[in-house]
């Protein structure tokens, strides 16, 4: 893929970004989230490129969200998938919580993993622990081998949950091994991504969350180094329907990182409000800042940008 186009998919999330930080802690999820949509839609189509959405918010009878299958980019150029959460904790950002992102991932046509809007288990960890999980053994055994990897103690790490009532057990077993556990409202896409950065001191995510949310995690931990282990699973039996549609055989396969997003990918996010490792918007008068991360797999590159944007001397997507 053209590097380039990591630049340009940068202008999209600030878009999102821009858009939602005028409903930080207003408490209305669904206009946090339309903002969020419809500047990354607009934004989208100012980009030379033709896009496909493969991992969005739902289906096609659900717009206006992201849908699956939804034709994006201005029409020209090259093929490429496209894996997003324009906004990446709806709840969060409502609340004025930190950690909500708008992100974007993006691989060359057919690489993402495609499947229906359903649920996830997931496992992912650091460069430092790749190859040492096994999603189908109990956590008490991943977080021992875990530990030989990254050369801790058990009781050093952390795990990084989503809190709720399914996950009673699973925190059960983690603290009866010895570990920390840090429970987190939302945002599993930032909770991956810290899994795989060691300043942030967290080790592994484990837990059942968003399969969109998923994807667009494996293309993050390409970029990072990390690994990272799924299986799907399906609510009801409309979606293991949409999901047989889709070619998808086996409920109960074992999905890799390569398996999730193949070949080289490209991993695009802004911060909308404070979170670990980005900044969130903050708006002065006649403008705004904002900070994103760029990551592409093929080179290993990572950059930070940080933006200053003066609103009348550009586009507007919505905000």
């Amino acid at each position: 893929m053209d590097r380039n186009l990591a630049l340009e998919f940068v202008r999209v999330t600030e878009a999102a970004a821009l858009s939602v930080g005028r409903w930080i802690g207003r408490g209305d999820e669904k206009a946090a989230d339309h903002a969020a949509v419809e500047s990354m839609r607009k934004a989208f189509d100012s980009i030379r490129f033709c896009g496909t959405i493969k991992i969005g918010e739902g289906e096609r009878d659900e717009a206006p969200m992201l849908y699956i299958g939804e034709q994006v980019g201005g029409g020209e150029g090259p093929n490429i998938d496209i894996a997003c959460d324009p906004l990446e904790g709806t709840t969060i950002t409502a609340l004025g919580r930190s950690e909500a992102l708008s992100v974007i991932a993006a691989a060359e046509e057919g690489n993402f993993l495609h499947a229906p809007d359903t649920y996830m288990d997931k496992i992912a960890v650091g460069a430092q622990a790749k190859g040492a999980i096994d999603i189908t053994k109990s956590p008490s055994w991943n977080l021992k081998e875990i530990a030989k990897a990254t050369n801790k103690s058990i009781g050093d790490l952390m795990v990084i949950i989503l809190d709720r009532p399914r996950h009673a057990d699973l925190i059960a077993e983690v603290r009866a091994a010895g570990c920390r556990i840090r429970l987190i409202g939302d945002g599993d896409v930032s909770a991956a991504i810290a899994a795989a950065q060691e300043e942030t001191g967290i080790d592994a995510l484990m837990g059942i969350g968003g399969a969109p949310e998923g994807v667009i995690a494996a293309a993050a931990l390409k970029c990072l180094g990390g690994d990272m282990q799924g299986i799907l699973k399906f609510r009801n039996d409309q979606e293991r329907v949409r999901a047989k549609a889709m070619g998808i055989k086996d409920e109960n396969r074992v999905y890799g990182i390569e398996e999730l997003a193949r070949g080289n990918v490209m991993f695009i996010a802004t911060g909308i409000t404070n979170g670990s490792y980005l900044s969130g918007v903050r708006y002065f008068g006649g403008g705004a800042h904002t900070h994103s991360i760029v990551m592409r797999s093929e080179t290993m590159t990572i950059r930070e940008i940080k933006t200053m944007h003066y609103f009348d001397h550009k586009p507007r997507y919505g905000w």
